[in-house]
Order: structure tokens, then C-alpha cells, then sequence
């Protein structure tokens, strides 16, 4: 169907479509979240190999996580200006197309630079995906086949966790870590074709408007803020001028944000949204699911790969487990979420969440796959059941006309989150595993009699020679880095439970 000869829609601009083909656009836009979904945890499972291969330290590597969370919160809240200025059609062919090259990029990097700054466009060019096939889904149907239609398209968010891992982990042990980053290659090239295929053009495209003097003050001030979080502990913090200087920035940047958004006729984040008492809490809720949504798989990789030796195949699978968990979740409360008061299910979310930080948080060097694999899946259970009522609430006292700013906001600060949390329990685990160390090496004395009595009956131990100082050495250097590890999930498990009782101060009509 030639677009001079189609029919439109009068309501949303698009041509009108039949029923085969709004089968075909789903199954496309199921594709390109699943894209995006996949890109996010993907990486998680090869940190350690990626680590070794590039000469990187635990605090530089975790640039390659954060750099793309933070590339898709800044850019997620230009999707609106980029759709009424370009159309949805030419954003979705050139995300998906610039998403599939920096993934391409990706896996030819040579150095930790190179690899981070491919990964910032790669977040970048994702970030219009999944808001722009929402909306996608929502114009293209019928309103009362919406509910089903949203419920296969969200399938694509909660299987790129799942696959991504699993694959990703079996072609990083069988080939290098370069791979999991070379398998998006072909199912973005499939996206492209769907998307050129059968994405239609708007006959009109709604008038949208970016206020680039507090987009560009927050973006700085957000990017200045999580270079400091990444660099802190190596650059000894506010002893280094680099930190100093950009938390001026950072604070400088919120400045100019706050002031020019009281000030502005419409700016970024218009003021008034901030009366609504739900979207307040709201954001504050967002914020803390992102801190805990990444940090676990950011973590857990590095812990079972160093300190236990497992292959990324089987690492894999433990982070693809966790993703089950959130499907069982989002099926739960599609199935029956509807009848819950969503205080409920958002209060029993964190609340798994925060059983599962603290169950981890007693792990000890000889944890067990079982250990892992419910503590994971736990986890990924109080996702399913967090997301869907944290976006009821937030957006219950909103008008039509401030879902689109507001809801830009709260993708920000739920990303903004996640790259937060994740440089500080990095710096916890860092700082505290270096401490014991220090703590625990005090010990290993001639003078400690358990130490002498010990190496007299079983010789396992000994200080009388450089070959065993080595070996005790590493072995005290194992236990410090692990008790670093259990106070980043103390962190993760007291954070989850400290938001219990405040969402209960949220309004629900009943």
C-alpha cells in the first residue's frame, strides 16, 4: 500500500492496517525491545574476561556498565523532540541501525576507552527503542486488544534477560567476550528489516519541545556526577582535583537545572509536577528500583568468576535464572495485579528483594550454585512484581498531557539510579576489601599461636618460606575481597527494606 493511496487513521496519523499486518508490526517491535533488553544485561556475563583481556581494574571496568546506563538516561528524555521533528519511522531506523553498529564496535574494541565510549551509543542510540515501540503498540491497536498486545510486547523486556545471559555466557567461554557483543549484530539487522518493512509513516506529526538550557545543565551535571561516583576510590577522591572539579560541575549543573526550571516558560521538568503527591513518591521509587535493579548481575559475575572459578556458560545461566523470576513476576500481575492494592505488590517486591540482599549478605568463600541461583531468582521475582504497580502509582494523578514529560523524568531517574548504585557498591566492596586485608594480614605473624599450631599439625600454612607466605598471602587476599562483597549486598538488602514503609504513603483510590 503506496502512502499517496493509504488511508489514515484521524486520530493518530497512521495509515490504517490489517490485522495481519499489525501481527507482523508486533512481532517487529517485540524484536527491537528484546534488542534493547539483551544489550543492557549482556555485557554483565563477560566483565570478568573483558576485565583481564583489556588490562582493567574492578573500578574501570564497571565504566562499561554505568557509561551505558547513563548514555540512556540522558538521552531517553529526548525521544519526544527527536519523534516530532524526524518521525517515529526515521528515529526507529536510525536507533536501530546506530544500535547494531555500536554493538558491532563493541566487539572490536582494543582498549577499555574504545569500549566504553562505543558502549555510551550503544545506550544512547537504544534509548528511543522501547518508549517509541510503546507507543508503537498503543496507537496501532485497538483499545480492547491494547492489554493483550502490551502483554506480548512486554514479553521482549523479560526474555532479553533471560537469553541474553545464557548465549551470551556460552559464546564467551567457547569463543572470547568479544561475541556477546557480535550476536546482537544479526538480530539487529533482523529489527532493521522489520522496522523498514513495516513501520508506516505519520500523515502528521505531533509538535513536541526540548528545553536544551536545562536538558544540557542536567545532562553535565548527571555525567559529572557518576564520573566522580566511577573514579572516586582510585583517585582517592576529594584529594584528587579531577573529583573536585567535577563535583563543582555537578553541583554547578543542578544549579542552573533547578533555577532555570522556576524560571522558564516551559522548561524541562515543569515545576507543577512536582504538587502531584504520587509522582513525587513515585520518582523517589523509581530511583531506589534502579539502584537495586543491576547492581546484583554487576556484582555477581566478578564473585563467582574470581573468587569460585565458575565459567561464564554457568554464570550465564545463574544471571538468565534471575530473569525467570521477573517473567513469573510480570505474569502475576497481569494475571491478578489488577485487584491488589499496588502498595501490596510493590511493598512485597522490595521486600523480596531486600530477603535476597540479605540471604547473599551470608555467603561465605564456599558458596554453592543452589546459594546463587534462589538468591537470584528471588531478586528477579521482586522486579516482576515492583514494575508494574511503581508506574500505576506514579502516573495516577498525572493529566494525558504530562504523561509524556513525566513520564521522560522518571525513565531518568530510574537510570540514573541503577549507574549510581552500582559505582558505590563497587567503592564498598573496593575500600572494605582492602581494609580487611589489612585487618586479617595483622594476623599472619609468628606470634599468632593458632597460626603455628595449625601449620605444626596439618602444614597447610607456613611462614618459614616464600612459596607458602605467597600462598597464605592469596588465600588472605580471597577472604578480604569476599567479606568486600558481602558488605555491598548489607548495602543492597538494607536499602531495599529502609523504602518498605514509605510506600504505603502513596494514594490509592480504591
Amino acid at each position: 500500500m503506496s502512502a499517496a493511496m493509504a488511508s489514515y487513521d484521524s486520530a493518530t496519523g497512521l495509515p490504517k492496517t490489517t490485522a495481519f499486518e499489525n501481527g507482523v508490526l508486533l512481532l517487529t517491535l517485540t524484536l527491537v525491545t528484546m534488542l534493547y533488553a539483551m544489550s543492557v544485561t549482556i555485557a554483565n556475563v563477560s566483565l570478568p574476561q573483558i576485565k583481564g583481556a583489556l588490562s582493567a581494574t574492578t573500578d574501570q571496568i564497571a565504566l562499561i556498565v554505568t557509561f551505558n546506563i547513563i548514555a540512556t538516561a540522558v538521552a531517553t528524555p529526548m525521544t519526544g523532540w527527536l519523534t516530532a521533528r524526524f518521525g517515529r519511522r526515521g528515529v526507529m531506523i536510525w536507533s536501530v541501525a546506530g544500535f547494531t553498529v555500536a554493538s558491532f564496535l563493541c566487539g572490536t574494541a582494543t582498549s577499555l576507552e574504545q569500549l566504553v565510549v562505543y558502549r555510551f551509543m550503544q545506550g544512547a542510540c537504544g534509548a528511543p527503542l522501547v518508549p517509541l515501540s510503546q507507543a508503537i503498540v498503543v496507537d496501532s491497536f485497538p483499545k480492547e486488544k491494547i492489554g493483550s498486545a502490551t502483554a506480548i510486547y512486554g514479553m521482549g523486556v523479560v526474555l532479553g534477560p533471560i537469553l541474553a545471559p545464557t548465549i551470551g555466557g556460552y559464546l564467551s567461554e567457547t569463543y572470547s567476550w568479544r561475541w556477546v557483543f557480535f550476536m546482537i549484530v544479526p538480530c539487529g539487522l533482523a529489527s532493521l528489516v522489520g522496522v523498514l518493512a513495516f513501520i508506516k509513516r505519520r500523515r502528521s506529526r505531533p509538535t513536541s519541545h526540548l528545553d536544551w538550557t536545562g536538558f544540557i545543565a542536567l545532562a553535565l551535571s548527571i555525567a559529572a556526577f557518576q564520573f566522580m561516583l566511577d573514579r572516586g576510590q582510585r583517585l582517592d577522591w576529594f584529594d584528587n582535583w579531577q573529583i573536585i572539579a567535577c563535583c563543582w560541575i555537578a553541583v554547578l549543573g543542578f544549579y542552573i537545572f533547578v533555577s532555570h526550571s522556576l524560571t522558564a516558560e516551559r522548561p524541562f521538568l515543569n515545576p507543577r509536577l512536582l504538587t502531584k503527591r504520587n509522582y513525587v513518591l513515585g520518582l523517589g521509587f523509581a530511583f531506589v528500583f534502579g539502584l537495586l535493579n543491576f547492581t546484583p548481575i554487576t556484582l555477581l559475575p566478578a564473585l563467582l568468576q574470581t573468587l569460585r572459578g565458575y565459567p561464564d556458560s554457568i554464570v550465564g545461566v545463574i544471571l538468565g535464572i534471575r530473569g525467570t523470576g521477573t517473567l513469573l513476576g510480570f505474569t502475576f500481575m497481569f494475571l491478578r495485579g489488577s485487584k491488589i492494592d499496588p502498595r501490596i505488590t510493590m511493598f512485597a517486591g522490595f521486600f523480596l528483594q531486600g530477603v535476597s540482599g540479605w540471604y547473599m549478605a551470608q555467603f561465605n568463600i564456599n558458596l554453592t550454585t543452589f546459594d546463587v541461583l534462589w538468591t537470584s531468582w528471588l531478586q528477579g521475582l521482586g522486579v516482576g512484581l515492583i514494575w508494574v504497580p511503581l508506574s500505576i502509582v506514579t502516573f495516577s494523578q498525572l493529566d494525558a498531557n504530562e504523561t509524556a514529560e513525566g513520564s521522560a523524568v522518571f525513565h531518568l531517574m530510574r537510570n540514573f539510579g541503577s549507574s549510581v548504585f552500582i559505582s558505590i557498591s563497587i567503592a564498598i566492596m573496593i575500600r572494605t576489601g582492602t581494609t580487611s586485608y589489612s585487618e586479617l594480614s595483622e594476623n599472619a605473624t609468628p606470634l599468632n599461636q593458632g597460626l603455628v599450631f595449625q601449620d605444626s599439625l596439618f602444614t597447610i600454612w607456613s611462614l618459614d618460606n616464600s612459596q607458602t607466605l605467597a600462598a597464605l598471602s592469596g588465600e588472605i587476599g580471597r577472604q578480604a575481597i569476599m567479606i568486600g562483597y558481602l558488605n555491598a549486598f548489607y548495602a543492597f538488602a538494607i536499602t531495599a527494606f529502609a523504602v518498605c514503609p514509605f510506600l504505603f504513603l502513596a494514594k490509592v483510590k480504591k
